[in-house]
């Protein structure tokens, strides 16, 4: 009997402990989530700021986004053909996260929302992806938007 309760006891601590794990780690997903969709947040409000060097901030080193059948690669690239929608005093467009998704390992995550032009009309809707580059540090590597007009490509 002794030994049954030993080995029920040890089970059930088996069980409990891989019950809290995955609580934990549930708990640790959603935080990423979260600093995902603050991140992709922040990173729109650059151009409602009018902030082109805070948008370059965002930028992984080796950062490509597609514009049309044009593709941008690296920082100083994707910087520099972004730089014209950081010009004059009304952004040209906004976007704005719907949807973050994480990688269970925690190192890659997808963001994707609509584009809107000035007067609130969907133009495009975006999809990005994020490298966490140290804990709570996301930078975007790929961004592709799927264009309803030719009004956002640089």
């Amino acid at each position: 009997m002794r030994r049954f309760l030993s080995v029920s006891l040890s089970m059930l601590f088996i069980a409990t402990s891989l019950l809290a794990s995955q609580a934990y780690a549930a708990g640790e997903h959603a935080e990423l989530v979260r600093q995902v969709m603050q991140t992709e947040t922040a990173f729109a409000k650059t151009m409602e700021a009018r902030d082109h060097k805070a948008f370059a901030e965002f930028l992984a080193d080796e950062s490509i986004f597609f514009s049309g059948k044009k593709v941008l690669h690296g920082k100083q690239e994707v910087a520099a053909a972004w730089k014209r929608f950081y010009e004059g005093s009304a952004a040209p467009f906004s976007w704005t996260p719907e949807t973050v998704e994480v990688l269970d390992s925690g190192k890659l995550a997808l963001s994707s929302g609509p584009v809107r032009d000035p007067q609130g009309k969907l133009v495009a809707t975006f999809t990005s992806i994020w490298r966490q580059e140290s804990p709570g540090v996301w930078r975007i590597i790929f961004d592709k938007g799927n264009d309803v007009c030719d009004c956002v490509k640089p």
